[in-house]
């Protein structure tokens, strides 16, 4: 039963990434045991602490006096048998993920057996060996430490998908939610782009029996043409020019689970018959290879584009259609529910905080009030770049200067004047004042610019001015900015912006 897992040459403390030493608890009531496990864990770094008996075990872990990082235990222990003990352990809510040991010099077969399916992770008899001793603590406590951070991981990514918003629209969005989930249904999710779709594909998965299963999601607006049937159906080797091993397709990656097929709309036709008959069927075959594939999988589907108007155009099979849109839900821009504003944007702020280690930021309420004001067409996401901007900018508080430009707004939004005051007599609003024309850009062959002109090369320089504040950091450049990362890079190429 011994294991070949072993964590990296290092010690103990270092292995796991801890600022101090592992300490060990050695549950044994021969006092030579005890003795020789102290000076075999303590010669590598680790603390140690005994006991004699079950009783006294409990004791010290119910106390927490020193936490407990993992637990040797003798099988055969008088009063309270050392499977006895692991069983209180396991039952306690506060000790449960104690990794434990187990040891014996006269104990059964069955005995390791029960003692392995009660949550230990090794079991080695007497006389203990030193090289054994420490393969085996070294195992149980790296594999604790990886089981804690992918409990870490996965709490998160429930936070980081987790929906936020109280509007009625969203109240209703759950429900629908909460009753389309436990079934087999495939889903259609329609809705604007940045309004949250995969969050509502992911929380479906999370409230299905498929929850154990894989979540692959997959952008068919990404998949080049010519690779969309490899990518989801997947290939042999040798079956077109490049195709050097054999690749599972995204289908079979999902069997057991949940198909995500973002951007649906905009996926060619041709591969929409093969996604047909997948899910009619529930059968693949990769490309080059003559055997099908039987795979359980439940697909979800999501666009920002009106299917009914794009099978009416020919460019979406109407048959697919409705095979995806057996339940349509109806994810609501950010403009349905402004009330959700602000707690989104503080809810933004303290992960954006949290992520990059900065201390925690308040945001002012007027900054609150001007955000209301705006109408948001890139709904959730646009809002999301706007306070991540604004959490690069600020102080401990995010202020109205703090903000970018709301660069949706029109020009003349600020122009319209004040009503008059009732109890002040009504004056003529002043003259314009002549421009000067000799202050008016022009082109190099003396022409007057055109406000599309004009407006091109007040961007490309403020583009200029923010990558060399950021040392030409694309991605920081990006968030200041408030645009994709992508569309960043198009600018640059279009305006023909060098470095240096």
């Amino acid at each position: 039963m011994e294991s070949s897992f072993v964590s990296p040459q290092a010690a103990p403390g270092e292995a796991l990434g801890a600022a101090v030493a592992p300490t060990v608890l050695v549950v044994d009531d021969e006092r030579n045991i005890r003795r020789t496990l102290d000076l075999v864990l303590r010669g590598e770094g680790y603390e140690v602490i005994e006991a004699e008996s079950g009783e006294e075990a409990l004791e010290i872990l119910a106390n927490g006096g020193r936490p407990v990082d993992l637990a040797i235990i003798d099988l055969l222990l008088p009063g309270m048998g050392g499977l006895e003990l692991l069983e209180r352990i396991r039952r306690d809510e506060a000790m449960k993920g104690l990794p434990v040991v187990a040891i014996s010099g006269h104990a059964t077969v069955h005995d390791a057996v029960k003692a392995i399916k009660l949550g230990a992770g090794d079991f080695f008899e007497k006389p203990v060996s030193r090289e054994r001793v420490l393969v085996s603590v070294k195992n149980a406590l790296y594999s604790s430490e990886l089981a804690r951070k992918v409990r870490d991981l996965e709490a998160e990514l429930l936070a980081r998908y987790e929906m936020i918003g109280r509007a009625p629209v969203m109240q209703k969005l759950y429900k629908e939610i909460d009753r389309v989930a436990p079934t087999k249904a495939s889903v259609l999710i329609t809705g604007e782009s940045g309004t949250g779709k995969e969050l509502v594909s992911r929380a479906i998965h999370r409230l299905s029996p498929r929850i154990a299963g894989p979540f692959v999601k997959v952008n068919c607006a990404a998949i080049p043409r010519e690779l969309i049937e490899s990518e989801l159906f997947g290939h042999e080797r040798g079956a077109f020019t490049g195709a050097q091993s054999r690749k599972r397709g995204f289908f079979e990656q999902a069997h057991g689970g949940t198909l995500f097929l973002d951007e649906i709309g905009d996926m060619e036709p041709s591969a929409q018959a093969k996604v047909l008959r997948a899910l009619q069927s529930g059968e693949v075959g990769r490309l080059g290879s003559e055997r099908t594939l039987q795979v359980d999988v439940r697909v979800l589907a999501a666009t920002n584009k009106d299917l009914s108007r794009e099978v009416a155009a020919g460019r979406f099979r109407e048959d697919l259609f409705f095979r995806l849109a057996v339940f349509p839900i109806r994810v609501p821009s950010l403009r349905e529910r402004m009330e959700d504003l602000r707690p989104l944007a503080d809810a933004f702020m303290a992960s954006f905080c949290k992520e990059n280690g900065l201390k925690p930021k308040r945001i002012d309420p007027a900054v609150h009030a001007a955000l209301e004001r705006r109408s948001f067409p890139g709904n959730v996401r646009e809002l999301k770049n706007v306070i991540e901007r604004a959490a690069i900018l600020s102080g401990d508080t995010v202020t109205i200067a703090d903000l970018p430009e709301d660069p949706h707004a029109s020009p003349f939004d600020d122009d319209t004047p004040d009503a008059p005051d009732p109890g002040e007599p009504t004056r003529a609003p002043p003259g314009p004042l002549p421009p000067s024309i000799e202050a008016i850009p022009r082109t190099d062959a003396g022409r007057r610019l055109t406000l599309r002109e004009f407006r091109d090369q007040a961007e490309r320089r403020y583009i200029i001015e923010v990558l060399q504040s950021l040392e030409w950091n694309i991605s920081r450049a990006a968030i200041v900015l408030g645009v994709e990362r992508t569309n960043l890079h198009k600018k640059i190429r279009a305006y023909d912006i060098r470095r240096g």
